[in-house]
């Protein structure tokens, strides 16, 4: 299947740049927000691999059947099948600037997505929020809902220290980790973000000089 997906990749236009920024954050931290924001104000696609995988459940496909089968049966959907639909939606968007939210969960979808995709991407937004800000903002959005009780909120938590933490000491460890207080208010979570993407549209512009 990955060397099918590689030769997707050719269908971007030769030559052309294609920005991907990664937005990484705990439950609560303010991801969807911020993007909103982002795309809003700088023209970005949102793309979310959760929102995705909802998508293609919802079809009529033979993919989306076993999608739903394993989401059933607790299992989890394998790295090489999401990066696929993360490239479809890319390819399928007609811009060159992504916004991929929540992505990479973990080293596995990393890998994947270097494999597949290869892209590198421009940075990775880090939104960085205490747990007890997340759980307190999670508890007051949600009230009622039962996938937000405190023991379910607890143990999203532990997923995203155990699996998700590496993903981005990785990515620091390049020097491709932007982090913003997410402890914040949104407005000001955003002028902290907006300084970011007007650095990297300069950085843009000057390579095209350049060039």
């Amino acid at each position: 299947m990955a060397d099918a997906i590689k030769n997707e990749v050719r269908s971007f236009p030769s030559g052309k740049k294609i920005t991907v920024v990664f937005v990484i954050g705990g439950p609560g931290s303010g991801k969807g927000t911020q993007c909103s924001k982002i795309v809003k104000n700088f023209s970005f696609t949102h793309l979310s691999a959760g929102d995705l995988l909802r998508e293609e459940v919802k079809s009529d496909t033979e993919q989306g059947t076993m999608i739903k089968n394993l989401m059933h049966e607790g299992k989890l959907v394998p790295s090489e099948l999401i990066v696929k639909l993360l490239l479809k939606a890319m390819l399928q968007s007609g811009n060159d600037k992504f916004l991929v939210d929540g992505f990479p969960r973990n080293e596995e979808n990393r890998h994947a997505y270097d494999n597949i995709i290869g892209i590198e991407p421009e940075f990775v937004l880090f939104i960085d929020c205490s747990k007890e800000e997340m759980e307190r903002r999670i508890l007051n959005r949600n009230q009622g809902r039962d996938d937000d009780n405190i023991d379910t909120i607890r143990r999203r938590f532990e997923v995203f220290q155990e699996s998700t933490m590496p993903v981005v000491q990785y990515y620091e460890k390049r020097g491709k980790l932007r982090r913003v207080d997410g402890a914040k208010s949104a407005d000001e979570v955003f002028e902290d973000v907006k300084a970011i993407f007007v650095q990297l549209n300069a950085q843009v512009v000057l390579s095209f000089v350049i060039w």
